[in-house]
């Protein structure tokens, strides 16, 4: 019985340790969102990919880098009076396609039925945590 213990121990540990690198890296910022047409996008023209995906602000975009790159994206809260209350209490998987110029509203601008699917599309910015 106290050798089952143990490795239910060490399993618990292990377990944490692999979790908490993500954790570590969550990053937070806000999030606006666009309307099709999603094409062209600066990253794959006229390339359809879906409608999970994202365009990136000067924040992330990194001169084209984050082109292809995948986010966990929550939302965490409002920036306005408006919809006090916005968030749905799940996150959504983006992949960044677009860039979003300066004047961008939000570090990370979602299409709209990623928006719609984390959060009250009637806020139009949230609060949110991302990570890669």
């Amino acid at each position: 019985m106290a050798m089952e213990t143990r490795v239910l121990i060490v399993v618990a540990v292990v377990a944490m340790f692999i979790c908490l690198p993500s954790a570590a890296y969550a990053a937070e910022g806000t999030a606006t969102y666009y309307t099709p047409p999603y094409v062209p996008s600066s990253c794959n023209g006229y390339q359809n990919d879906g409608v999970m995906i994202a365009a990136a602000s000067d924040a992330i975009w990194g001169n084209r880098a984050a082109c292809g790159r995948r986010y966990s994206v929550t939302c965490i809260g409002a920036t306005n009076q408006g919809v006090p209350q916005p968030c749905k209490g799940n996150s959504v998987v983006v992949k960044i396609v677009d860039y979003c110029p300066p004047g961008c509203r939000g570090t990370i601008d979602l299409s709209q039925e990623a928006f719609a699917a984390i959060a009250n599309p009637d806020a139009g910015k949230i609060k949110i945590r991302y990570t890669q």
